[in-house]
């Protein structure tokens, strides 16, 4: 069987067509729990749940006991589930090839195998490719998670600013179940006919702030302006806990890249520098207007810089510098 998005599967679901085994598996647990929760919550009415819903653990539990549930044949209900959480701990795992090659069709077993890559050289993962529903749930890179964000939001006719999501995807990372969480929690929080989240918003319900941060840090250097980027790095300085030194070098570097990317883009059509920058349409004009205010020497020269003093921040160089006296120093060189 080929492997399945989630979508694919979730609308097999809805239409009450079944595979007797779901692996869900991968580096993003989002999708994971959103097809084994819908699993546990749709397949089964509240009344056949009470005889025909097993939740089982792969620390607490062993490939018998769980062929043993899975055998079992439902009670006043066509089918039922049995939901293996944390598969990827189930010590004998190898053992379940005996069912998993002659499954029962009113079972629907799920195996929940998160991060950890199955071995498919061993016998049961030949066969669970072959027999069943394989979700293989791969981590976005960064660049991608502001659209699945407008997407996400779309769904329930809400929109975002683009630097909103930016701001989302920084403070959080591209783990989609805590931006899911967040998402959440912001279209509660949004007044009563309002459609939009905004930077505003996000600083008022999770305390992310939008003047001060790495995505205005590097916008500020950007337009070269002094007085702004000096102000946001004095901020990051007095709270390196929220701003630490390493994620600044590490989205500096990343802007600067794209910026010496830019200057060999012979197309410089929005969507394609769009595209060749891995960004969305929105943000070229930040490219553009960096690229006027250095030229390609001076941004190698930045790279060097921020290389430098991501050394030191580690220690290396002999010289003990506190992060915050760091973090004003390389400022003051990227600028100057």
């Amino acid at each position: 069987m080929e492997f399945q998005s989630a979508d694919q599967i979730l609308s097999e679901l809805k239409i009450k067509q079944y595979h007797p085994v779901y692996f869900l598996t991968g580096d993003e647990a989002y999708y994971i729990d959103l097809v084994s929760d819908y699993i546990q919550e749709h397949v089964l009415d509240e009344a056949e749940k009470t005889f025909n819903l097993t939740v089982l653990y792969g620390k607490e539990t062993d490939a018998l006991t769980v062929m043993n549930a899975a055998k079992r044949f439902p009670m006043m209900s066509s089918h039922q589930v049995v939901i293996v959480k944390e598969a990827q701990e189930l010590k004998d795992i190898e053992n379940l090839v005996h069912y998993i090659e002659n499954p029962l069709a009113s079972t629907l077993l799920v195996l929940d195998y998160k991060y950890k890559k199955p071995d498919k050289r061993k016998k049961v993962f030949k066969s669970i490719l072959k027999n069943s529903a394989y979700l293989e749930s791969k981590k976005l890179y960064d660049d991608k998670v502001p659209g699945w964000i407008s997407a996400y939001l779309s769904a329930k006719n809400i929109s975002i600013e683009p630097k909103a999501s930016v701001l989302l995807v920084e403070f959080l990372g591209s783990d989609l179940s805590k931006i899911a969480n967040e998402l959440d929690k912001l279209i509660i929080s949004l007044e009563e006919g309002e459609k939009r989240i905004t930077p505003e918003l996000i600083e008022r319900n999770i305390g992310i702030s939008k003047d001060y941060n790495n995505f205005e840090l590097q916008n500020a250097l950007g337009r070269r302006d002094v007085v702004k980027a000096n102000r946001i790095i004095l901020a990051f300085a007095e709270n390196q806990k929220s701003h630490p030194l390493v994620l600044t070098v590490t989205t500096l570097y990343n802007y600067f890249s794209k910026v010496l990317i830019y200057y060999w883009i012979e197309d410089k059509s929005r969507d394609n520098v769009a595209d060749k920058l891995g960004v969305r349409p929105f943000f070229v004009k930040d490219y553009v207007q960096a690229a006027r205010n250095y030229n390609p020497t001076k941004v190698i020269g930045i790279i060097s810089i921020l290389r430098e003093y991501d050394l030191k921040s580690k220690g290396y160089g002999g010289v003990a510098i506190a992060p915050g006296d760091i973090m004003k120093e390389m400022i003051y060189k990227i600028l100057h």
